[in-house]
């Protein structure tokens, strides 16, 4: 949670996930700039993953906090640009000005 907050957009994804390059390409459409953590490349990666984990998220990537809040995975990130939200969020986290 600590590195989660450590920025207005943090991702943790694997570098071998094609999933978690379409969300990290899609937060940066918006002209973000996350930090993000490979956790398959990280030297912590491994504890990261657990840590995720024990936040309830199977499979542990992508794992996304928005505004220092964890917001989801691939499913809500997506559910939230089909709706519109998802760049309201990244305004009012102060993570992109429009």
């Amino acid at each position: 949670m600590k590195l989660g907050a450590s920025s207005t957009v943090v991702i943790f994804i694997k570098s071998s996930c094609c999933i978690s390059h379409t969300i990290e390409t899609l937060i940066r459409s918006f002209g973000t700039n996350p930090i993000v953590y490979e956790l398959d490349t990280h030297s912590n990666g491994k504890q990261m993953e657990k840590a995720l984990i024990e936040l309830g998220y199977q499979p542990s990537v992508p794992a996304i906090f928005i505004g220092k809040e964890l917001v989801g995975g691939a499913n809500e990130i997506m559910s939230l640009n089909v709706s519109g939200k998802l760049k309201q969020m990244l305004i009012r986290a102060n993570a992109i000005w429009v």
